[in-house]
């Protein structure tokens, strides 16, 4: 099929940008680098990373390979909680830290006082050049060190390299998978019939079983990244950034379905009235549009992530490229709403109006959930605002897709709407008055 082959093409092309653009994780919780002065005067304080300690006994743990060179720079390393430092000096910046850790060992410790609530720390690196800038750098190799940060686990000793945000995730993925081994074992038989049968809406399901096939391919990734995570900190970047990649994938297969569907659709009520709907539109002005917005998604979402990894310190608000997506996802709102009043303003049949306004309900449900969870996030808990997104985003847009399912693959409906009637079908969504047929 020709739309197959250029969405192979579109996918390639991702699949190059992510690597692409992939960084090393600012935030991991064992970090290695180098120590760099030139870095630390030009930053005021070179960004090592982030962690968000709780409760007791959390730890942190430096290593350097070269602790006598450290000790020759007078080097540190500034731990501070969440708060401004913009407007301030570099001298001001360095005195402003909670905890100073002088660099003179090989291996140094440092417990993190007790913290009634979960709070965020960022770990800066200094010397005695960062703020001399009358001083030149002597030609030193950099420091290279190795930073653990733990949180205690459940028997209280400081072993638990996920931070506040991040707990629970491992065990959500792993609930999430395996509902997705439940819910095959139940429904890939028959969907799999429904598939090789065909019918009209054929490309659709097809695309619909492709989207959930990358979803869960992206959650167990999730769960082999964390799982490793969980033991050294460092996780498989790999699977997280096929993760971040399977996800693209799906997000921009459902914007590419959708969107074709309700160009069509428009399309064709406009020239062959009382046609089937959401018919497939296959013209080049239509498919470049479709493909374009795909694109532009795609870009906004590669933006967004390597917007995050940068380390920026206290960043706060929503992104750029996070604002783009939300306007993005408005507009094709605003375009679905506009195509649905057009549709059931001179709709006379009941059943095909209800077919109509489960399809909308299953479409606003992918778009919208990502911006109304985000504004939404800011009622909880700063800790708890990155898990509210993204496990209300996973769940939202697998509610959407068992929608859509249920809508398409539904006989009661499509008895009027379509010609898919005579297939065996999983997910029924029957009226009563029918359900006396099957």
């Amino acid at each position: 099929m020709r739309q197959g082959n250029k969405m192979s093409c579109v996918w390639a092309a991702l699949s190059a940008l992510v690597v692409l653009f992939s960084a090393e994780d600012a935030l991991g919780k064992t970090v290695t680098g180098h120590f760099k002065s030139e870095a630390a005067r030009q930053q005021r304080g070179q960004f090592i990373t982030k962690f968000m300690f709780q409760g007791d006994y959390g730890l942190l743990v430096c290593r350097l390979e070269d602790w006598a060179l450290a000790t020759e720079k007078e080097s540190r390393l500034l731990l501070y909680q969440d708060m401004d430092l913009d407007n301030l000096s570099c001298l001001q910046r360095l005195s402003r830290a909670e905890i100073s850790i002088s660099l003179s060992q090989e291996e140094t410790n440092q417990t993190i006082p007790q913290q009634p609530y979960p709070t965020a720390w960022h770990a800066l690196y200094a010397d005695r050049y960062t703020c001399k800038h009358s001083e030149v750098i002597p030609s030193h190799a950099d420091l290279p060190f190795t930073v653990l940060m733990f949180n205690a686990d459940s028997a209280g000793n400081p072993l638990e390299h996920f931070s506040a945000e991040e707990a629970g995730l491992h065990s959500f993925y792993f609930v999430l998978l395996l509902a997705y081994f439940i819910a095959g074992c139940i429904y890939m038989q028959p969907l799999y019939q429904a598939l090789r049968k065909g019918g009209p809406m054929h490309t659709v399901l097809k695309v619909l079983t492709a989207v959930q096939a990358f979803q869960c391919c992206s959650a167990l990734c999730n769960y082999i990244h964390l799982a490793r995570y969980s033991r050294d900190g460092v996780g498989l970047p790999l699977m997280g950034s096929l993760a971040q990649l399977w996800d693209m994938v799906s997000q921009g297969s459902m914007l590419y379905m959708l969107l074709s569907l309700c160009v069509g659709w428009g399309l064709a009520r406009g020239k062959k009235p009382g046609s089937r709907p959401l018919q497939w539109e296959r013209s080049r002005a239509s498919t470049a549009g479709c493909v374009g917005a795909v694109l532009t998604q795609a870009v906004l979402l590669l933006w967004d992530q390597y917007s995050d990894s940068e380390g920026e310190l206290f960043q706060a608000g929503l992104s750029a490229p996070a604002l783009l997506l939300t306007v993005l996802r408005a507009a094709l709102v605003l375009l679905l709403a506009s195509v649905l009043y057009q549709v059931t303003s001179t709709e006379r049949s009941a059943l095909k109006r209800d077919f109509y306004l489960c399809f909308t309900k299953g479409c606003f449900l992918w778009f919208l959930c990502q911006p109304i969870l985000s504004l939404t996030s800011g009622l909880f808990n700063h800790h708890q605002r990155d898990k509210v997104v993204a496990i209300g985003v996973i769940l939202c847009q697998s509610i959407s897709m068992v929608t859509l399912y249920q809508l398409f693959l539904s006989r009661s409906l499509y008895w009027e709407v379509s010609s898919l009637s005579s297939v065996s079908l999983p997910l029924t969504m029957s009226r009563s008055s029918h359900r006396g047929g099957y």
